[in-house]
């Protein structure tokens, strides 16, 4: 048993809510550590990949971007949804090319991290390109 193992929930059952076309909604029932049980509330996200492209002059590639969610254009880093099946490098080199028009000579992942992992598990893996 690992160390921390005392901080795990049991999932006891599971229903979903909501298949969409991007995500999906559902609800698990859980026994906390302490023996009581609740209901957590979970988004399924095929993960993502995040670009941090940098240019000769030292610059990083930005996008603006309107997202219904925060009703807002922002200022993003490029990034986008993974295909099924598809490999995570390839992914970061079509959307750094799809939303910005540059190519890479240089790419290298750096890190795979949880967006928002207290209601989501998509995972986002953090590319550097360079040499654009």
């Amino acid at each position: 048993m690992a160390e921390e193992d005392f901080l795990k929930e049991k999932t006891l059952s599971f229903t979903y809510i909501y298949h969409g076309k991007i995500i999906n909604l559902r609800q698990d029932k859980v026994k906390l550590p302490d023996g009581r049980e609740t209901v957590r509330e979970i988004v399924e996200h095929p993960g993502a990949v995040v670009i941090l492209a940098i240019t000769e002059k030292k610059e990083i590639v930005m996008v603006r971007q309107f997202r219904k969610p925060a009703d807002e254009i922002l200022l993003e880093l490029p990034a986008g949804k993974i295909e099924a099946g598809e490999d995570l490098k390839d992914c970061a080199l079509r959307e750094l090319e799809e939303e910005t028009g540059y190519y890479p000579r240089k790419i290298k992942r750096l890190i795979t991290f949880f967006s928002t992992p207290g209601f989501c598990n998509e995972k986002l893996t953090l590319f550097l390109a360079e040499d654009l």
